[in-house]
C-alpha cells in the first residue's frame, strides 16, 4: 500500500493541502487505489516553539518509509532568512537527491492568460536540474559590510548531473509523444557550463532520433516564450534558468495558482508542491486557489502507478474551470474549501462518464 507523507507547511499550506487530501482520498476511493496517509508537521510553527527544522531521524523516515510526499508551502516572515523552509525544502531536494524538478505549464483557459493569443492547447513541459548549478551554495563573501565586499556565488555542473537530467527530458517526450526538447543555457557568456550542456544534450539527443532538438539562450527563450509559447513543448536546463523559466511558463499558461510541480528520483523518491509560496497575508482566509495543489496529486497518482486516477484529477480540474468554480484569483466566487469539494464531487461525475 502506497505511503503518503502530507506536510501543509506554513501560511496557505494548510489551506491548500487539506483540499488536496479531500480530492487524493476521494479519486482513491474511486478508483480502488489503497493509500496510507500521515500528517507531519513541519512548519515555522514547529521552528519557532521548539527551535527543530527536521531532524536526520525525520529525514530518514521520509527517505525510507514514504512513497511520496505532498508539500503544501514554506515560508515565514517570522523566521529569520527563513531558515525552516532551507532546511526543509532544500534538504529533502539534496538529501534525498531530487535531480527532477518537473514543471507542467498547461493553458486551462485563454481567458487566464495574459498573452490574448495563446492557443488552448500550449503544454510547456520544463525539466530543471534540482542539485547543481548555482543553487548549491559553493562561493562566499570576502570583507564584508566594506566597500571592498566581494560575493562570489559558483555554478557547480558535473557531467552526471547534467546527463541525467537532458536523459529524463528526452524520456519524458519520447513516453508521452512529445516532439521537442528545447535546451536553455546561456552558452555564449558561460563558456564553461554552455559547452558541457551542449555536449551533453547532442550526445543524449543521439539517442532519440524521433526528437526534434534545438537550444535557445536564456535570454532569448524569455522573449520566444511570450511570443509563441506554442512552439515549444519539452523544455530541460539548468537550477537557476530553470527556476526563471518555469515562473515564467506559469504565469502566461494561467498563473502560479494553478501550477504544480514534482521533484523527483525517478524509481526512488518524490516529493509534489505547488509552487505558489506560502502567501501568509491570505492564510485562513478562504482565498487561496488550491487547483495548483490539486493538480500536484495527479502527478502524485501518475507517479505511484495509477494514470486512470491522474487523468480523472485532470478532468475534474479542468470541468471546475470551465464552469467558474474557482477561487477569487481567477474571476470565480468560490472559497478554497468550496473549490476542493466541488472537484471532489466532479470527480464522480467523471467516474460516470
Amino acid at each position: 500500500m502506497p505511503r503518503i507523507a502530507l506536510i501543509p507547511g506554513d501560511g496557505i499550506g494548510p489551506d491548500v493541502v487539506r483540499e488536496a487530501r479531500r480530492v487524493m482520498e476521494r479519486v482513491a476511493e474511486l478508483e480502488g487505489v489503497p493509500l496510507e496517509v500521515t500528517q507531519w508537521e513541519l512548519s515555522a510553527e514547529r521552528y519557532l516553539r521548539e527551535g527543530v527544522t527536521i531532524t536526520d531521524e525525520e529525514f530518514r523516515a521520509l527517505a525510507d518509509d514514504y512513497d511520496a510526499i505532498l508539500l503544501g508551502a514554506l515560508g515565514d516572515p517570522r523566521v529569520p532568512g527563513n531558515q525552516h523552509a532551507r532546511d526543509i525544502l532544500l534538504g529533502l531536494r539534496f538529501k534525498l537527491d531530487l535531480y527532477v524538478n518537473f514543471r507542467p505549464c498547461v493553458v486551462l483557459d485563454p481567458a487566464y492568460s495574459p498573452l490574448r493569443s495563446i492557443d488552448a492547447g500550449v503544454r510547456l513541459e520544463i525539466f530543471r536540474e534540482n542539485t547543481e548549478g548555482l543553487y548549491l551554495g559553493m562561493g562566499g563573501a570576502l570583507r564584508a559590510g566594506t566597500p571592498d565586499e566581494i560575493a562570489i556565488e559558483e555554478s557547480v555542473n558535473t557531467r552526471k548531473g547534467v546527463d541525467r537530467i537532458v536523459r529524463a527530458a528526452f524520456e519524458h517526450a519520447r513516453g508521452q509523444g512529445r516532439s521537442r526538447v528545447t535546451l536553455v543555457d546561456k552558452a555564449n557568456a558561460m563558456r564553461a557550463e554552455g559547452n558541457l550542456w551542449r555536449r551533453v544534450f547532442a550526445d543524449v539527443a543521439g539517442g532519440y532520433t524521433q526528437v526534434t532538438t534545438d537550444a535557445m539562450y536564456v535570454d532569448a527563450m524569455v522573449m520566444d516564450l511570450v511570443r509563441r509559447p506554442e512552439r515549444y513543448d519539452v523544455i530541460v536546463t539548468s537550477n537557476l534558468f530553470g527556476d526563471i523559466v518555469s515562473d515564467l511558463s506559469a504565469e502566461i499558461t494561467g498563473g502560479l495558482g494553478l501550477a504544480p510541480s514534482a521533484n523527483l528520483h525517478p524509481g526512488r523518491h518524490a516529493l509534489f508542491e505547488p509552487v505558489h509560496g506560502s502567501a501568509p497575508d491570505i492564510a485562513g482566509t478562504g482565498r487561496a486557489n488550491p487547483l495548483g495543489a490539486i493538480r500536484c496529486v495527479s502527478l502524485m497518482m501518475e507517479h505511484l502507478g495509477h494514470p486512470a486516477a491522474a487523468r480523472r484529477v485532470d478532468a475534474a480540474v479542468a470541468a471546475s474551470v470551465a464552469r467558474g468554480m474557482t477561487t477569487p484569483d481567477l474571476g470565480g466566487a468560490r472559497s478554497t474549501e468550496e473549490v476542493g469539494i466541488a472537484i471532489a464531487g466532479l470527480l464522480a461525475e467523471t467516474a460516470e462518464a
